[in-house]
């Protein structure tokens, strides 16, 4: 049996999150710099980015401890959280090989699909950022569907969509629980994508980068 869907996480899968967390948050230094230069830019940066712990801590959080430690007067926490959901989408940067690796997938006929936990708006923004809207026949993100990965109704809903079975789909993902034991746990193929915060991930195939995913589906397709 052919895999016919390939479903993919968004935040450290097809977005290099870091990357654009670190772009962001020093453009914000930058635009703020009058209510912020009382603070040295690499301790605005670093604490930021530990705070944030890695997209899991809303921003709200964030900010008010930021604006506490650093005694901020100039602006508030909610003018901070507001100018990082209007600029973040300015700051994504893709994986490699991202874009080659959709057309590949499209020209194979592959239905797409995106599964990822965030706000709704803010998550299609970053998505339309990376002009990648267009490939996906379904996107699903948690705000907007009332669950959260690794809720099995999140995958399920998915792939009722698209109309395909979990048997004949695979999904990549950089969460082991989120991302590949939840997409495991109904059926589908988990793969991982490579994330230094992990050592040791149970997962049906591992790449580390998005070229590899080819290779890994043709595996696939070959041994049922």
């Amino acid at each position: 049996m052919r895999i016919k869907a390939v479903l993919f996480d968004l935040d450290g899968t097809l977005l290099n999150r870091d990357e654009s967390v670190k772009l962001f948050i020093e453009s914000q230094y930058g635009r703020l710099g009058k209510t912020l230069n009382h603070i040295p830019k690499e301790s605005y940066v670093s604490r930021f980015i530990q705070l944030d712990k890695r997209g899991y801590v809303w921003k709200d959080k964030v900010y008010q401890q930021l604006v506490q430690e650093f005694n901020i007067v100039a602006t508030t926490w909610e003018e901070l959280l507001q100018d990082y959901i209007h600029e973040f989408k300015n700051n994504c940067v893709a994986f490699p090989n991202l874009i080659s690796l959709l057309e590949q997938l499209k020209t194979d006929n592959y239905l797409l699909g995106i599964i990822t936990n965030g706000y709704g708006h803010f998550q299609m923004n970053n998505i339309k950022a990376l002009a990648i809207e267009k490939y996906f026949d379904v996107i699903l993100v948690s705000e907007w569907e009332n669950m959260k990965k690794p809720n099995p109704q999140l995958f399920m809903r998915a792939l009722d969509k698209l109309q395909v079975s979990p048997h004949d789909s695979i999904f990549l993902g950089d969460h082991p629980e989120n991302d590949v034991r939840g997409a495991q746990a109904v059926g589908m193929k988990g793969i991982w994508k490579k994330d230094a915060q992990w050592d040791h991930v149970e997962a049906d195939a591992i790449i580390d980068n998005l070229s590899e995913l080819p290779s890994t589906i043709d595996y696939f397709n070959n041994i049922q």
